[in-house]
C-alpha cells in the first residue's frame, strides 16, 4: 500500500551528488518535502553535532555515505546517525549499498542493528560514472578511460534515475519493503570497453579503454595525492568488485517500478547530447 505523501518530509543525504540529487528530485515529484543535507546546508558526516537539525520533525531519510558504504569509518557513522534518526521519531530509512561488496556489509548490519524500519538498496555501477566525477575529464580530454576493470569483465550499469526511483517507491511504499535488500542493475551487461565504445558513438568521438591492474590503478591515484588508507581502500574494493562477481542482471528496477530499466545506449545519447564528452 502507498502511503499518503502529503506532508511527508524526507532527509535527503548528499543532495548533490549523483544519487541524493535524483532522489530528491523524484521525492520532490511523488510531492514529498525535501530536507537536503550537505555540507552547504550545515551536515556534516563527521559532526555529530550537526545531525540533529537537519533529522528532527523528519519522517523519513536517504543515506548515503560519501565516499562509499563500504569504506573505513562508514559502518560507525552510519549506525551512529541511524541511531539517532530512531531516537528522535524517524524510523524510516533506506540505505544506499553498492551490490556484491562485502565491504559494504557491516555498515548494513549497522542500519539494521539500529532499530530503524530499514531498506537497503543495493546498486550496481552507475551509468553516470561515466557523465559525472573524476573519469570524466579522462574521456574529455584525453579520449581514453584508464581503468581496473580487466578485459572482458562484464557490468550491468544501472542509471541513477532508476535507484532514485526505487528509493522514492521504498519509502512511500509503506511497510512493503522494510527489512529488504534490493538489488538493483541495468538491462544489459557490457564490459567497460564496450561501455566506452557506446560513449564515443554517442558522442561522435573515438573513445579507447585502457585496462590495468588495481595496484597500477591505485600508484596512479597515489600519484594524485589521495590518502594511503583510502588508496589501499580503492584498490581492494577494485580487486573484488571488479572480478565478474557482478556479472548478472538484478530484478530490483522491474519488481519496485514494474517497468524495465533504463537502457545504457539511451543514457550516453542523453549525455552526448547535453553536451558531456565534448573536447
Amino acid at each position: 500500500m502507498t502511503e499518503n505523501t502529503q506532508n511527508m518530509t524526507v532527509v535527503v543525504t548528499g543532495a548533490s551528488g549523483r544519487t541524493g540529487s535524483r532522489v530528491a528530485q523524484a521525492a520532490r515529484g511523488a510531492g514529498l518535502t525535501v530536507r537536503a543535507a550537505s555540507r552547504a546546508r550545515g551536515f556534516d558526516w563527521e559532526d555529530r553535532s550537526t545531525w540533529a537539525d537537519v533529522l528532527r520533525g523528519a519522517d523519513a531519510a536517504y543515506l548515503v555515505y560519501p565516499s562509499d558504504v563500504g569504506a573505513p569509518g562508514a559502518a560507525d557513522a552510519v549506525g551512529r546517525l541511524a541511531n539517532e534518526a530512531v531516537a528522535l521519531g524517524v524510523r524510516r530509512l533506506v540505505l544506499l549499498s553498492a551490490r556484491g561488496a562485502e565491504q559494504a556489509r557491516p555498515t548494513e548490519e549497522a542500519l539494521r542493528e539500529s532499530g530503524a524500519d530499514w531498506t537497503v538498496v543495493r546498486a550496481s555501477w552507475f551509468a553516470q560514472n561515466f557523465s559525472e566525477g573524476p573519469l570524466v575529464e579522462e574521456l574529455r580530454l584525453g579520449g581514453e578511460l584508464v581503468f581496473p576493470a580487466g578485459d572482458g569483465v562484464r557490468e550491468p550499469f544501472v542509471d541513477v534515475r532508476d535507484i532514485a526511483d526505487v528509493v522514492v517507491a521504498a519509502l512511500t511504499s509503506g511497510d512493503r519493503y522494510v527489512g529488504q535488500a534490493i538489488d538493483v542493475s541495468g538491462a544489459r551487461l557490457l564490459t567497460f570497453e564496450e561501455a566506452v565504445a557506446e560513449v564515443g558513438a554517442a558522442a561522435g568521438r573515438a573513445f579507447t579503454y585502457r585496462a590495468v591492474s588495481a595496484r597500477e590503478y591505485g600508484a596512479h591515484l597515489a600519484g594524485f595525492g589521495l590518502p594511503e588508507q583510502e588508496v589501499g581502500f580503492l584498490v581492494e574494493l577494485f580487486e573484488s568488485l571488479l572480478d565478474g562477481r557482478n556479472a548478472h542482471l538484478s530484478d530490483g528496477v522491474r519488481r519496485v517500478l514494474g517497468r524495465e530499466p533504463r537502457d545504457f545506449g539511451d543514457f550516453a545519447r542523453e549525455a552526448a547530447a547535453a553536451g558531456v564528452w565534448k573536447g
